[in-house]
């Protein structure tokens, strides 16, 4: 199947580069591999269940209009599963944000999937341990 679509140049540029370094002999098999890539990651964020501690990365243009006031209102919406943030100034236009979190998987895929719809976020990446998990690991030691 054939489909089109628009990108801003320099996102494009970006790609390109990429697979030159990796040595993909055609951009359709890099857009194959980022779209498998996409769903995969996906489908593990939706297959995780019950508590869960982590570290939700996002990083977002506070010059788009809105994007900070918007981005505040949401982590006000699920402060109960919020411990701590943290936020880094990356250049002139893009911020880090980094959020501590824990509890229920449920509220942090919400929360994290609000941040992601957000216009001017850039970049979003959730990662996480379960809190049962670690002290099975804790238990074999």
């Amino acid at each position: 199947m054939r489909i089109s679509m628009s990108l801003p140049n320099n996102l494009l540029a970006e790609f390109d580069d990429v697979l030159k370094e990796r040595g993909y002999q055609s951009r359709s098999k890099g857009i194959r591999d980022a779209l498998k890539d996409y769903i995969l990651r996906y489908q593990w964020m939706n297959q995780m269940e019950g508590e869960r501690v982590g570290v939700v990365a996002v990083i977002y243009d506070h010059h788009y209009a809105g994007v900070m006031e918007a981005f505040t209102d949401i982590q006000h919406d699920y402060r109960d599963y919020i411990s701590a943030s943290m936020h880094i100034h990356m250049n002139d236009a893009y911020c880090l944000e980094i959020i501590v979190v824990k509890g229920d998987i449920v509220y942090i895929r919400e929360l994290t999937e609000k941040i992601m719809s957000l216009k001017g976020v850039e970049h979003v990446k959730l990662t996480s341990a379960g809190t049962n998990e670690l002290d099975a690991v804790n238990s074999e030691f």
